[in-house]
C-alpha cells in the first residue's frame, strides 16, 4: 500500500459519512495516472497554488482601490482567510479538508483587476456577460498552462463554479467555502473600511453586532462555532436563523455604506472607463497581444481579449492604460 492509498483508507475510516472521499471522486475530464503520495484533491490544491493565476491575486483589489497602507486586504489575502475559515469548519465536521482547501484557494482566481468593479465593466459590454466564478472555471480548464488547463477534478470545479450566493455546490465541502467566503469578506471589509476612515465602529448596526460580537476576531470565532454546532452530523451546512439574519444584515449595511458609497462610486466610474478602454483597444488590436495569449486565441475561439484584460493585476492594467492612452511628454 502506497501513501496515497493509506490516506484514502483513513478518509473512509475517519471522515463523516457525508464527506466527499477522494477515492470516490468523479474524476477529471482527461484521465491521468494517480500519484503514489497525494490524493486527487491534494493534487488539485497543489496545482492551484502553483498556477500563475493564483500568484496574480496578490496584486488584485479586494474592495479598496490603490489603498495607502500595507494592511488592506488583497484578493490573495482574502483567499487565504477563506481557506483558513473553511479548513477549520471542515476539520471540525470531519469533512474532506483537502477538497475544501482546493476549492477555497481557487474560488476567486477569475476575478478581474479592481475587483467587482472590473467585473461589472466587462459584464456590461460582453454579449454573454461576465461572472468571475465562471471565469475561474474557464481559467483552470482552458487558459492555465498555455491552454492545457489544470485538469482539476469534478468536485473542485463544482465548488468553484457554485461558490456565489446563488450557487448550489454538490458537496458539503463546497458549501463550506460558499459560506466561509461571506464570513471572511464581511468581517475583513468592515476592518478595512474602518482603517480607511469610511466607517467608525459606532456606525455598525447594533442588533447584528450584539449577536455576532464587537470585534472581527470575535465575530469570525462565533460564526465558525455556529456553523459547526448547527451542521455537526448533518448532511447540510447552515447557521442558526438569528445568526444568518445578523450576518446578512451586516452585508446589506456594507453595501449601503461602503461598497456603494459616493467615494467608491466616483472611483468605480474611473475604473470602469479604464477596463472598457483596455478591452476595446485589445479587441481591435489583437496583433499587440502577448504571443502566448495570441496562441490561446488561435487555438480556442472561446478565448478573447476580454480574457486577457480580466487576467491583469490592478497595477499591470494601470501600466498598460498609461502606456496606451497617456502621452509620454518630455520637456
Amino acid at each position: 500500500m502506497n501513501i496515497r492509498e493509506s490516506i484514502e483508507k483513513n478518509e473512509l475510516l475517519y471522515l463523516s459519512e457525508f464527506a466527499a472521499k477522494s477515492v470516490y471522486s468523479k474524476g477529471r475530464e482527461k484521465s491521468e495516472q494517480k500519484c503514489d503520495m497525494r490524493t486527487e484533491f491534494q493534487r488539485d490544491r497543489d496545482r492551484v497554488v502553483h498556477s500563475k493565476s493564483f500568484r496574480r491575486l496578490v496584486h488584485k483589489t479586494q474592495v479598496f482601490i490603490s489603498p495607502e497602507g500595507d494592511h488592506f486586504r488583497t484578493r490573495l489575502t482574502h483567499t487565504l482567510e477563506v481557506s483558513q475559515i473553511s479548513r477549520s469548519i471542515a476539520r471540525a465536521l470531519f469533512l474532506n479538508e483537502d477538497l475544501t482547501e482546493a476549492i477555497a484557494l481557487a474560488h476567486d482566481i477569475g476575478h478581474t483587476p479592481f475587483g467587482h468593479t472590473g467585473e461589472e465593466a466587462l459584464k456590461e459590454i460582453l454579449t454573454d456577460g461576465f461572472e468571475h466564478n465562471k471565469q475561474s472555471v474557464k481559467i483552470v480548464e482552458h487558459i492555465e498552462k498555455n491552454g492545457a488547463g489544470l485538469n482539476l477534478t469534478y468536485e473542485v470545479l463544482d465548488g468553484i463554479l457554485n461558490h456565489r450566493s446563488d450557487g448550489e455546490p454538490s458537496t458539503l465541502e463546497g458549501k463550506i467555502v460558499q459560506l466561509s467566503d461571506k464570513i471572511a469578506y464581511i468581517n475583513h471589509d468592515i476592518d478595512d473600511a474602518i482603517r480607511a476612515g469610511l466607517l467608525k465602529h459606532s456606525d455598525l448596526p447594533k442588533d447584528a453586532i450584539g449577536i455576532l460580537g464587537d470585534t472581527g476576531s470575535k465575530r469570525i470565532n462565533f460564526l465558525i462555532h455556529d456553523v459547526i454546532e448547527n451542521s455537526y452530523g448533518k448532511n447540510e451546512i447552515k447557521l442558526n436563523k438569528d445568526v444568518y439574519e445578523a450576518i446578512y444584515g451586516l452585508r446589506a449595511f456594507l453595501f449601503n455604506t461602503v461598497y456603494l458609497s459616493q467615494l467608491q462610486i466616483a472611483e468605480r466610474k474611473k475604473i470602469k472607463n479604464l477596463v472598457l478602454s483596455l478591452y476595446n483597444y485589445y479587441s481591435e488590436n489583437n496583433d499587440v497581444l502577448p504571443e502566448d495569449f495570441k496562441k490561446l486565441i488561435d487555438g480556442n475561439e472561446n478565448i478573447s481579449a476580454a480574457d486577457y484584460v480580466a487576467s491583469m493585476t490592478d497595477r499591470f492594467a494601470l501600466k498598460q492604460y498609461s502606456s496606451i492612452f497617456l502621452p509620454s511628454v518630455r520637456f
